[in-house]
């Protein structure tokens, strides 16, 4: 068998790890849920955000259900996120600002509706996604971002003293 049924020793000990980590933290689904629909309230407001995600999301609930799913995932280790983020975002027309108003969005979500335990796991997690989104991008447009350098409007920032 693959592993992957029901009740066999891997979804046990993902359910295993799901729980510590959410004991420990104090995340559960529903905070999960709470963060991002906050969240996306934010990003669809904001002048910088919100065109980019007003030109490609129409009907908001199936891409919220998405994202907490893909949270679920990300800050649980759940398991419940099947998609690839990557060939979604890679050719988006954003640079190093986006990927750092996106971040200061979901930092101060975080860091207003969780515990200080929970709003630093989520945060570390969201750093190394947008780091991982910006590198991705960059790539896409045949970029190759070196440690510390960031992606600019059609060319490569300077590496910057951390400001996160």
């Amino acid at each position: 068998m693959s592993g992957r049924q029901d009740g066999s020793p891997m979804n046990e000990r993902r359910a295993r790890i799901s729980r510590e980590i959410s004991e420990r933290t104090g995340i559960t689904e529903a905070l999960i849920e709470r963060l991002v629909r906050r969240f996306y309230d934010r990003v669809r407001a904001d002048p910088v955000l919100g065109p980019i995600f007003a030109e490609r999301i129409t009907h908001w609930e199936p891409h919220l259900q998405q994202m907490f799913a893909f949270w679920s995932s990300v800050a649980l280790l759940t398991g419940r996120y099947h998609g690839r983020p990557m060939p979604k975002h890679a050719p988006l027309p954003v640079s190093a600002e986006h990927f750092d108003r996106w971040l200061t969005l979901f930092e101060e979500t975080a860091r207003e509706l969780c515990t200080p335990e929970a709003a630093a796991h989520f945060a570390e997690r969201a750093r190394n996604i947008a780091q991982s989104l910006e590198m991705g991008v960059a790539q896409h447009r045949g970029i190759l971002l070196a440690p510390g350098e960031r992606l600019g409007d059609g060319a490569i920032l300077s590496p910057e003293p951390a400001t996160r």
